[in-house]
């Protein structure tokens, strides 16, 4: 809308270079890149359709912000989270799962029964398609005996199933928020390593 608010009206080949520039400059860092991106599928496309002969945005980019990241739970959160879910509830296993195992999302909810042998879980990440094993800690240990599982999927729907990764990530949203806690499981992924090490996990496993 802002293009056609300040361009709208001129022909593709009087949107120059510095034309460009300048409408990255005039916006914050991420509408910036938004800006870009959106100007070079519009002008691929004009090329391409020989509407025009060059391509403004070829060569640009615009750095990504840097930023602060997901906030990581304290130790007191993580006992609150406990608090308010105890043992035996879809909630603590789901908790169980991120904080002791340090498994995005994706594979949180693929981790079954059948990865877990002789205390060690072995399983191939989906971001990176790389191996892992990690240890059972006590703790998670505790939690699993506890239940409830699924058959397929250690963190199932009510009815036992496997459930979607995106729907697992409303479910432990939905959970934290219960428990008075405002932060995500991103969040507990980092605080995931403190605790594993606490725990007597090896440089080794905290690596992986």
């Amino acid at each position: 809308r802002g293009v056609l608010k300040t361009g709208g009206n001129q022909p593709l080949s009087k949107i120059t270079s510095k034309a460009i520039d300048q409408g990255i400059e005039r916006r914050k860092a991420f509408a910036g890149r938004h800006f870009l991106d959106t100007m070079r599928g519009m002008f691929k496309w004009a090329v391409g359709a020989q509407h025009i002969s060059a391509d403004p945005t070829a060569g640009k980019k615009v750095r990504k912000p840097k930023t602060r990241g997901f906030p990581e739970w304290t130790e007191d959160e993580l006992e609150q989270y406990e608090a308010y879910w105890k043992l035996g509830t879809r909630e603590r296993v789901m908790f169980g799962v991120y904080c002791f195992t340090g498994l995005r999302r994706g594979d949180a909810a693929k981790l079954g029964k059948q990865h877990i042998r002789n205390g060690v879980i072995l399983i191939d990440t989906e971001k990176n398609d790389t191996r892992v094993t990690i240890p059972v800690l006590p703790e998670l240990a505790d939690i699993l005996e506890a239940g409830p599982l699924g058959e397929l999927s250690i963190i199932a729907s009510k009815k036992g199933q496997p459930i979607r990764k995106e729907s697992l990530g409303n479910m432990f949203k939905k959970a934290c928020r219960a428990a008075g806690i405002k932060k995500s499981a991103h969040g507990i992924r980092k605080a995931a390593a403190t605790r594993a090490a606490n725990n007597g996990a090896t440089e080794k496993t905290l690596d992986a």
